[in-house]
């Protein structure tokens, strides 16, 4: 019996597959381009799906829109119907918090009323609606993961930008902004993936996937200096001429804008309770220790 795995050339999946395989367990890999032709009968001696393959949120706005709704949805769909028809016990859908929200104000549940405003954000929604919709036969099990921001080793996003900013000196203006955000490891993500395959007593459903501590950027930024042996360099210049600076960057198209202070000062809370609380198992890591982790392997690139 083995996993079946998409998108295991991805961030997630690079981390996920040494993982599971550190486990003693098998997988099979099929890629974003195979799904198109999906053939049910890939599933034969399938235990459980993981399905990480998608079209991930285009910062720079140039993607079609067509293209998230086929990779997010559509493929999403060819693949749990297969999953429903097949011997396969578990499907597991990687979605995002961008299904439910894009902000948040007080902290973000499982139980409230999505709202995603990103094509991106919708095309996840859909897929997770779609799941939810199906009749579940007996003895399966579907997991809809909502994770934050995840980040580790080979990670390229925002954080390794924010380090490089730190590993040349360049002081952090922005430490007047009080905010606070959730972030994920990626090995708690894969621990959470490892727990849901391999046991039987987790109900299916919607389930957030976050650090079980907050971070303001300030504190990642501390701990990136710390990894760095730098002493660390906050300025707490006053927001309100922030704000200023960036409403003029806005129309000059500089590089500080008001929407890029906004991404990077805004607070975005995350609850895992309801994960946690059906796992009955703490997380491996802490969020400090996480960002530490990736900010080493920042360091060894």
């Amino acid at each position: 019996m083995f996993n079946l795995i998409t998108g295991a050339s991805g961030f997630v999946g690079k981390n996920l597959i040494p993982y599971l395989e550190g486990k003693g367990l098998r997988n099979r890999i099929i890629s974003r381009s195979e799904l198109n032709d999906f053939n049910p009968d890939n599933l034969s001696d399938c235990i459980s799906i993981i399905h990480l393959a998608g079209k991930a949120h285009d910062l720079s706005k140039t993607s079609n829109p067509d293209e998230y709704y086929h990779v997010n949805y559509e493929l999403t769909k060819r693949l749990y119907d297969a999953f429903l028809s097949s011997k396969a016990k578990q499907f597991i859908f990687v979605s995002s918090v961008k299904a439910a929200a894009d902000e948040v104000k007080g902290v973000l549940l499982e139980e409230g009323i999505p709202n995603p405003k990103t094509v991106y954000g919708k095309s996840k929604l859909m897929a997770e609606e779609y799941i939810k919709s199906q009749p579940l036969p007996e003895g399966k099990s579907y997991f809809i993961l909502r994770p934050c921001m995840i980040h580790g080793p080979g990670n390229k996003g925002n954080l390794n930008l924010l380090y490089q900013v730190v590993r040349k000196g360049i002081p952090y203006p922005l430490a007047g902004f009080e905010n606070k955000r959730s972030f994920l490891s990626v090995e708690n993500l894969c621990f959470v993936i490892n727990e849901l395959i391999t046991r039987t007593d987790i109900p299916s459903g919607v389930y957030n996937v976050a650090d079980d501590e907050t971070q303001s950027t300030s504190d990642v930024v501390t701990i990136l200096a710390a990894s760095l042996h730098k002493k660390v360099k906050l300025w707490a210049i006053s927001p309100s001429l922030i704000r200023f600076i960036a409403s003029i960057g806005t129309r000059l198209h500089l590089p500080l804008t008001t929407e890029r202070l906004t991404k990077l000062t805004e607070s975005y809370i995350v609850s895992n309770e309801k994960l946690t609380w059906a796992l009955n198992k703490p997380f491996p890591l802490s969020a400090q220790k996480g960002l530490e982790i990736t900010a080493s392997s920042f360091r060894k690139a």
